[in-house]
């Protein structure tokens, strides 16, 4: 077999590339490399994935004279063939292997998609937009743990991790394409720059009410004060934005005056952590995060969040009690959306961490501010207009999906 046909006088290199394919079993890249050894051949790129146990192995060669050459792919050829594998080659020209190598400086993203479930037309749809904005698809892999068939939907967890080259055509406008089709798919999709920062994140804050725990305390406090409706809806206008997070803040506050401090225990025994919460927490401090609570809510209550899941800072407004009773006064500082985004810039130069090296998550319009500082700023479970404001979005998985676009792989968790 003669793979390539020039004159004996004509010595020149060849680059190729090698696709090996077939069942995968152990022994088969040191075998294939084996054969490599001979004729001063170098590796100049090499990949290989397993799919059910399904071989793709690629390896871009360099060799140095062409009638080398045949006789190497011959013998790649000979033990593919003993190995019951398929081995195809591609020469590639010098000009299309230096327009390659040009691009190693390109720049990088990454998109995830997350979801209960990915479908085909999820993928789909977004690297048609990935092509559309003149990014080029290297690299796909699923961050997920494999899913049972008879799996329950809704409990289930997805996470595909796109790696992608280039710089977008018109970032703003793929940034909101891919947002109409998360609203349209039932779909979260983040876009993130594959920088060492990614990589390299060391403090992550939250949000605590309908962040960390499935309820809104004032509310809950006011329901017990007998003016759960006045202050539900007030605290509803100021999540979406419509409302001054501090005068609402007071407002609220002045409606509980009076509220029996015995009450308080009760709803503290009742919070219910979001989804997630547990897993996410034991994730970050066995990565070595440092963690805090930055909340508009009330340190009482943060303090139980910050012992269930050994959170190492709490900043949160204090609940001024006078004989017993709630006295209604917001005692200052309040913890509103400034102050969380100067908190969180005052823990990052504490920790001797620069802010691309943060996550802060959040769900109402209040935490906006420090969610555009963060390094990775999440939108949790939010508001469209928080959603559509902030750099990434969560809101089909629980808070655990943080992990994913962090790049890590339910594999990497701790068992």
């Amino acid at each position: 077999m003669r793979i390539f046909h020039r004159s004996r006088s004509q010595v020149v290199r060849e680059i190729v590339l090698i696709n090996i394919t077939g069942e995968d079993r152990p022994g088969l890249t040191a075998a294939i490399t084996g054969v490599l050894l001979q004729g001063g051949v170098s590796i100049l790129d090499i990949g290989l994935a397993v799919m059910h146990g399904t071989l793709s192995f690629g390896i871009l060669v360099d060799i140095p004279d062409n009638e080398v050459a045949t006789a190497l792919l011959q013998s790649v050829q000979a033990k593919a063939h003993e190995l019951n594998l398929q081995a195809r080659y591609t020469p590639i020209s010098e000009a299309d292997y230096q327009h390659w190598a040009d691009g190693h400086g390109e720049a990088r993203h990454i998109v995830t998609l997350l979801s209960r479930k990915i479908t085909p037309e999820q993928l789909q749809r977004v690297s048609a937009v990935i092509s559309q904005y003149g990014l080029t698809i290297e690299r796909i892999e699923r961050l997920s743990a494999r899913v049972a068939l008879d799996a329950e939907i809704d409990k289930g967890k997805a996470a595909v991790e796109i790696s992608v080259r280039g710089v977008p055509s018109d970032a703003q406008a793929l940034r909101a394409d891919f947002f109409a089709l998360a609203e349209e798919l039932s779909v979260d999709i983040a876009f993130q720059k594959d920088d060492l920062f990614r990589r390299n994140r060391r403090l992550a804050v939250f949000d605590m009410d309908s962040t960390l725990i499935e309820a809104e305390v004032i509310d809950e406090l006011a329901k017990a004060a007998g003016v759960g409706e006045q202050v539900a809806a007030i605290t509803e206008r100021a999540m979406r934005g419509e409302l001054d997070f501090r005068a609402s803040f007071k407002e609220r506050m002045a409606l509980l005056k009076g509220l029996d401090v015995g009450v308080l225990d009760e709803i503290g025994a009742s919070l219910r952590l979001t989804e997630g919460a547990e897993n996410l927490f034991a994730e970050l401090k066995r990565l070595g995060y440092k963690t805090a609570i930055l909340s508009g809510g009330f340190t009482y209550f943060a303090r139980q969040v910050q012992a269930r899941l050994g959170i190492d800072y709490v900043f949160a407004n204090e609940l001024e009690v006078v004989d017993g009773k709630v006295t209604g006064v917001a005692v200052e500082p309040i913890v509103d959306a400034q102050r969380k985004a100067d908190l969180l810039k005052k823990l990052a130069s504490d920790e001797g961490l620069q802010l691309e090296q943060t996550i802060a998550v959040g769900d109402g319009a209040n935490d906006l501010p420090m969610l555009s500082l963060a390094g990775l700023g999440v939108a949790f479970r939010a508001k469209p207009l928080v959603r559509q404001s902030a750099k990434q979005a969560i809101s089909t998985l629980g808070l655990d999906g943080v992990l994913y676009l962090l790049g890590l792989r339910d594999r990497d968790a701790r068992g």
